[in-house]
Formats: structure tokens, sequence, C-alpha cells
């Protein structure tokens, strides 16, 4: 393992480790509120759209109240759409509302509310694709974030994350990447990677600092 190699990862934490999670606000933990909020950012991180748009659109539906499965579901088709379009979520808001409560009722029915149930129950990604919404991008984007308080899914580098890890020129190997940083700093580089791989910009900052 190099210290290029290293120093290369340490660099990424600093300037690009922030989590979309926090980004939104969510201060994940494995407790009920924060992992369904995330299961809300997956969603709308997985459409068509720019990441900050989708983390805006997360944050203004939590703070409309909808952070917790009961809440958005007893919360207005309109409501949704309301908070969706304030986030800038515009170009998919009427369907993703709708979405959005469907998902909220499976979780409540299925899981009373809590994702960890849905953790115990069988296969994660499977059941995760149950949920209105959630497609294979949407489980990418929730495993490799929730890594961190899930750790049977660590490391989680999707191929995104692997893309921005060739950009910088670190290796495209999961096992060859968890070396570099702390347990707990997997989503931080996960997060880190994937967007070097979005923004060409940021990839060339790390690379000059590094």
């Amino acid at each position: 393992m190099s210290e290029k190699n290293k120093s290369v990862a340490r660099t990424l934490l600093d300037q690009q480790g922030t989590t979309f999670a926090a980004e939104a606000g969510i201060k994940l933990r494995n407790s009920p509120g924060p992992l369904y909020q995330l299961l809300v950012l997956a969603h709308l991180l997985s459409a068509r759209i720019s990441s900050d748009i989708a983390v805006a659109a997360a944050r203004a539906l939590f703070d409309a109240g909808m952070r917790d499965p009961r809440r958005m579901a007893e919360a207005t088709w309109q409501q949704r759409v309301d908070a969706l379009g304030e986030g800038g979520y515009r170009r998919y808001d009427e369907r993703t509302s709708s979405q959005l409560g469907e998902a909220a009722e499976l979780v409540n029915r299925e899981y009373g509310g809590d994702l960890r149930r849905m953790r115990e129950a069988g296969d994660v990604k499977k059941l995760l694709q149950g949920i209105k919404g959630i497609g294979p991008a949407g489980v990418t984007i929730f495993l490799r974030e929730v890594q961190g308080v899930w750790p049977e899914f660590a490391p989680y580098f999707d191929s995104k994350a692997l893309d921005g890890a060739e950009r910088v020129g670190l290796p495209k190997s999961p096992r060859a990447l968890e070396g570099l940083v702390a347990e707990k700093d997997l989503p931080r580089l996960a997060a880190a990677l994937v967007r070097v791989a979005l923004h060409a910009d940021a990839a060339r900052e790390v690379r000059a600092a590094a």
C-alpha cells in the first residue's frame, strides 16, 4: 500500500469527504428516524437530477416535518409536492410525491416504521427494491451511505465510486480502498470518490493537493 495512495485518500476526506446524508442534515445512526431519512434521500438521489437539488429537496421535506414514515404518509400529496418544489425538485415532483407516500405506507406496514426490521428480515438489497421508488441505483446509494452503521455491507464502493478512484489514481478495488482509511471513514471515502467522479474540477484539486 503506497504512501501516495494514503495521501490521496486523506486529501479526498479533507476536500470532498462529506457524505450525502450529512449534507442533507441527516445524523446517520442505527435508529429508525435517520435510517428512514437516508431511504428518502437515496430515492431522491437516484433520479436523473443533480445531487445538489436532490439534497435540497430532502432537506425541504424534513424541514416540513416529514422526517419519519408516519409523518410522510400522513402528509397530503400536495404537501409533499410543495416541499419537493421548494427544494427545486420539479421535474419529477408529482410522481415522486406519490412514490414517497406509497413507500412510507409500506415501511410502516411491513417494518413498523423501522428499517432495522428490514435488515433482520432477509436480503436487504432485494427488500429495498420492494419499496416504491427504490431501484438498483437507490439501493446502491443507500448501502454506500449506510455501511458505517451496517458494517456487514462494508467495504461498499459502487461503480461510480470506483470511477472516482480511477480518476484520482487510486486502485479500483474495494478491498484496496478499504485499507486506506479507518473503518468509520469508509462512507466518507465512498462519497468523496463519487463526488470526484461527478466533478472533474474536484478530481484535479485532489490530485494537485495530494
